[in-house]
């Protein structure tokens, strides 16, 4: 299939390609997994999809534990982590 497009100055240029080109839809798509992979972790990566990005339930119980006072807090510590994480120890 000969494909022309042009250039910034308004030439004109052809190009051979192999194959037709792909649908949108078939551009965005994961890739097929490989065999091995879809064989052993198909399950585990549907499980991972089905769950939600984030635990609501667990967060709920970790806010009311730290207003409680039942959760150890040590603003101190948080933020000598935080400096250390982006690389600004002091």
């Amino acid at each position: 299939m000969r494909i022309t497009t042009s250039t910034p100055d308004g030439m004109a240029v052809q190009r051979v390609a192999d194959s037709a080109p792909v649908d949108a839809a078939e551009a965005l798509a994961a890739p097929a997994p490989a065999p091995l992979q879809s064989a052993v972790l198909q399950p585990a990566l549907q499980a991972m999809r089905e769950m939600p990005e984030i635990d609501q339930e667990k967060v709920d119980m970790l806010r009311d534990a730290l207003a409680k006072g039942e959760l150890p807090f040590d603003p101190a510590k948080l933020a000598g982590l935080i400096q250390r994480f982006h690389g600004s120890e002091q």
